[in-house]
């Protein structure tokens, strides 16, 4: 939370962006094949998962922050679009 204190959303996404692309050309060039994501590990608390999984949990983590960040841009928006909101219309506003 510290690193991205003081600034701006648009910093922000940015430094998520070009992240996001590093990782995803690291993991590219490792070229995994089918037999390589079926591998497992221990996780300390869930017990055996394989390198799919974490993978997949990897893109989940990744939407979570989509979703906050959308949250975040809309909650600006709150006051003005009065009535519609509501859960039932705008979920995107309510609290994550």
């Amino acid at each position: 939370m510290t690193e991205s204190k003081g600034r701006t959303l648009g910093e922000l996404l940015e430094t998520f962006a070009q992240r996001r692309a590093t990782n995803l050309e690291e993991l590219a060039a490792l070229e995994l094949d089918e037999q390589q994501l079926e591998r497992t590990g221990l996780h300390p608390t869930l017990g055996r998962v394989t390198l799919a999984q974490l993978l997949a949990t990897w893109v989940v983590h990744d939407l979570a922050h989509s979703a906050q960040i959308a949250r975040t841009m809309a909650s600006r928006y709150r006051a003005a679009v009065g009535p519609w909101n509501r859960p039932d219309y705008l979920p995107v506003l309510q609290p994550g």
